[in-house]
């Protein structure tokens, strides 16, 4: 089976982010890259479009939790898997209520993190479609048809 999400991968740990993304796009995923939580942010407000981005959670300037929230507040229907070195329960948690779609420690399985990325494209794809539809059925009751 071919792959083809497109991801993006933000932390502030280059060699990580590297080698990882190599990894992940050796396995077929499209794989961009930002550092930082503002450079995801300005990516997404920009209109790219990702079916997953992978977070990681203790970045400098904004964390991974402050860059949830404002990723989310952008664009509701975006799938995000938030990784940390740094885990808590409690902040998973969080990060869960808050919309986050998964948490993983780092460093993360890869097989497990393809796995996680193939189902969160697939439920934004009907999230989309659903979205769509509600939007169909309200300009044809609008319009009285």
């Amino acid at each position: 089976m071919e792959r083809d999400e497109k991801v993006l991968l933000v932390d502030d740990e280059e060699e990580f982010t590297q080698l990882l993304s190599e990894r992940m796009e050796a396995r077929g995923l499209k794989v961009e890259t930002a550092a930082s939580g503002i450079e995801a942010l300005k990516r997404v407000e920009s209109g790219a479009n990702y079916d997953v981005i992978v977070l990681d959670l203790a970045m400098p300037g904004m964390d991974g939790m402050e860059t949830l929230e404002r990723l989310l507040k952008a664009n509701q229907d975006l799938q995000v898997i938030l990784l940390t070195g740094h885990a808590t329960l409690q902040k998973g948690m969080q990060a869960v209520r808050m919309g986050a779609r998964d948490v993983m420690e780092k460093p993360a399985d890869l097989s497990e993190l393809l796995k996680k990325i193939s189902e969160a494209k697939l439920d934004r794809v009907l999230l989309v479609e659903k979205r769509m539809e509600e939007s169909i059925q309200e300009i044809l009751g609008s319009k009285g048809w």
